[in-house]
């Protein structure tokens, strides 16, 4: 009888390819991109039947945050219920993103029932702006009891409603904020708008104190990356622990893994392809701008890049992008892994963040420019974000502090625990002059002096990219690469845009001191770069952030190394680490108390989960099979032992995997005991899993793998790396 796995690898080499349908128009041919581009996505900007009149109060409101009236909501329901409908909607949902890290929604049919008791179609004014789902039943930190239920989903204005379709069957989804009772927000989406509304008020005040007097908004702008695996579905469903975890818990290497750097950016398979041609149809008409797919650097590892816009919006595209992902996956009888680290010895998957700003008018302000008043106007908002990250290392290092995150962050695969900022030497060469009050010679270029003249013709790619560096200046924006793959991105930028807006803010009152006494805006905005520079020096660094003389000159330097989670997570409990967030009005302080709860007891649920999974396969799997192979060793032996043969290698094999069979056994039972052990204090769990139980779990990994190395494959009953990344 054929084992599990060797189904599995039939099944994977034997499937066929998915055909699906690709948009056609009336006369049968394929219609481009532009045609079907957000065709499952309404907004009022731009929605039929909707009234300029209200069209100009909802933009209104949704730059001021200012209310809308019932009535003028009432109209968008009704379009948004016309539209839904004739595409096949049947119901809709509040579509929101509670502390669970995905994202939630409850559905209701558009069926209701008029005076005389007849069936009619409708989304009121009440249900399209406020929903009211349990606030205790999902994470709050402790902030909520089982008996205070009440807690409200409120309509984003800034954010289109989608359609979500299934295969028999169409709903509406509205994106909302989620909060209590009391106002506090419960979920991710709240204080990214709140972050986004601080600020833009800043970064207006700024363009405007500096000349620009014609803005009047800045918008946060950001490109997310996402990364994956794909691996057939049939080795999935036998591995128990990809589906408890979401990573294999062991596993023996290959031996051809990724040492060839033949797999990234390398011809990407049919059966993948087609699953990536689905997938951007389906983005395509949710109006997600999915730009660039291609092959990772990990055989099975892919990713898909989207094209800058509105953050808030991005942050949901996101959510909708790892969804989507799943979902078509699936379609394709894929699984894909969005765990940062889902295969032991080669890359993880990450999530880049693109992040900059941009003006009403168009205008990047990280844009470098050619013009010495642009320059100087660059380099003041370099200078300030550098300021920012300086200032605020721990909280950005603390919001991607994640379970899989911390497999990723200094493994020598993606940058390091320690925050620091790369500019690339051109700027670095320019902002040292600037902090020095010395000359800078651009090469081959005339030399400038500390005055206002002194700014160089920066090109918009002036440096090389550091992969190294977890937030790196990659010519007109800058990078925060240190977000985990499974991770909502809302955390991680509501973070970095208190930290900029925090030091933003500062910088605009010393401006508009500055320029009461009588300064020149060049000479005000140099100044600023100048204090700025001498500040936050240490946290620029150029180098190889894989390195461990980066670890020692990091420490010299004073710079945080928050290691884990564990290490991490308190940041949010650190008043003064965390004091900045508050006077931004981002996060209230029960608030960061709640994600804390939430986060830390998520880390040691998901880590208990791991070691219980881990025990259990070791327990029904590996034992079994490795007193198999013991028992057919020890019959060799024995056999050969009558007829006099000798049997070195045998009983060299048989104590090898006797040896290693009693390390596994003996490290799981500590494992155990030290689990039930387990303190009730979440910090101190936290500090115990990270520092005890997870390095004795890889220790029983390794072993587990040099037993897979050892026992024959018709004996080892579960799917290898070979077999999952290999074949699809």
């Amino acid at each position: 009888m054929e084992s599990i796995v060797d189904q599995a690898k039939h099944t994977a080499i034997n499937r066929k390819f998915r055909i699906f349908d690709r948009p056609k128009d009336a006369s049968g041919n394929y219609q481009r991109i532009t045609e079907y581009y957000g065709k499952n996505v309404f907004h009022f900007s731009d929605a039929k039947g909707i009234p300029s009149s209200v069209r100009i109060e909802l933009e209104s409101a949704t730059s001021s945050g200012g209310k809308i009236s019932k009535e003028h909501a009432d109209v968008v329901a009704k379009a948004v219920t016309e539209w839904a409908i004739s595409r096949g909607a049947t119901h809709f949902c509040h579509w929101f993103q509670p502390l669970t890290g995905a994202t939630a929604e409850k559905h209701d049919a558009f069926l209701n029932l008029d005076e005389n008791e007849k069936p009619i179609e409708t989304l009121s004014a009440t249900h399209l702006m406020q929903g009211e789902p349990d606030a205790s039943s999902f994470p709050n930190g402790g902030s909520r009891s089982t008996f205070e239920a009440r807690g409200y989903t409120a309509w984003d204005l800034t954010s289109p409603m989608f359609l979500k379709e299934g295969s028999n069957g169409t709903t509406l989804c509205i994106p909302t904020a989620f909060v209590s009772y009391l106002g506090e927000a419960l979920d991710i989406k709240t204080p990214l708008l709140r972050s986004v509304s601080k600020l833009d008020k800043e970064a207006t005040r700024f363009m405007n104190l500096v000349g620009e007097k014609d803005v009047k908004r800045v918008h946060v702008t950001c490109g997310a990356e996402q990364e994956y695996f794909l691996i057939d579905k049939g080795f999935y469903y036998a591995r128990p622990d990809l589906v408890m975890t979401g990573r294999t818990l062991f596993g023996a290497p290959s031996s051809r893994n990724q040492q060839l750097d033949d797999h990234y950016f390398g011809a990407i398979s049919e059966r993948v392809l087609n699953f990536m041609e689905e997938l951007d149809l389906e983005l395509h008409k949710l109006g997600i701008p999915a730009k660039t797919r291609h092959n990772e650097v990990a055989p099975g590892q892919f990713e898909l890049a989207q094209i800058f816009r509105d953050a808030n919006i991005s942050a949901d595209n996101n959510q909708l992008v790892m969804a989507t992902i799943k979902d078509i996956a699936a379609r394709h009888d894929f699984e894909a892994l969005l765990h940062e680290k889902p295969f032991a010895g080669i890359n993880g998957s990450g999530k880049h963040i693109n992040w900059s700003m941009a003006t009403d008018s168009g205008v990047n302000l990280l844009e470098p420019g050619k013009e010495l008043h642009h320059n100087a106007r660059f380099l003041a908002v370099v200078a300030i974000v550098i300021e920012a990250v300086n200032r605020h290392a721990k909280a950005l290092r603390m919001s991607v502090a994640s379970q899989g995150n911390d497999h990723r962050l200094g493994a020598n695969e993606a940058p390091p625990s320690i925050i620091s900022v790369f500019t690339g030497s051109t700027i670095e060469s320019v902002l040292s002059a600037i902090k020095d009050g010395k000359e800078f010679t651009p090469e081959g270029e005339i030399t400038l002096d500390i005055g206002a003249n002194q700014l160089a013709d920066l090109e918009k790619d002036n440096t090389d990219r550091n992969r190294t560096s977890p937030f790196a200046f990659t010519g007109n924006k800058f990078e925060f690469r240190a977000v985990g793959s499974t991770q909502s991105i809302g955390l991680p930028l509501s973070i970095l845009n208190a930290a900029v807006s925090d030091v933003l803010e500062e910088a605009n009152n010393s401006i508009e001191s500055e320029l009461s006494s009588g300064k020149t805006i060049d000479k005000v905005l140099m100044d600023l770069v100048q204090k700025f520079m001498k500040s936050s020096w240490n946290v620029v660094f150029n180098g190889d952030g894989y390195s461990q003389d980066w670890v020692e000159e990091a420490e010299k330097r004073g710079l945080p190394n928050l290691r884990t989670t564990a290490d991490a997570l308190p940041v949010l409990r650190d008043t003064k680490a965390t004091s900045f967030l508050i006077r931004q009005g981002v996060y209230k302080e029960t608030e960061l108390e709640t994600r804390y709860n939430v986060l830390i007891e998520r880390y040691n649920t998901l880590r208990e989960i791991e070691f219980v999974a881990l025990t259990d396969i070791i327990n029904r799997q590996i034992l079994p099979s490795t007193l198999s192979f013991k028992r057919e060793v020890a019959a060799v032996i024995k056999d050969q032992k009558e007829l006099k043969i000798d049997s070195r290698v045998e009983m060299d094999l048989y104590k090898k995997v006797n040896m290693t069979l009693e390390t596994i056994y003996e490290d799981t039972r500590n494992l155990t005991n030290s689990l039930e052990s387990l303190t009730d204090n979440d910090g101190d769990r936290a500090t115990k899993i990270a520092n005890e139980l997870m390095p004795l779990s890889e220790k029983i990994a390794n072993n587990c793998a040099v037993l897979e190395g050892l026992l024959p494959s018709r004996l080892w009953s579960i799917p290898t790396y070979f077999e999952m990344l290999f074949i699809r």
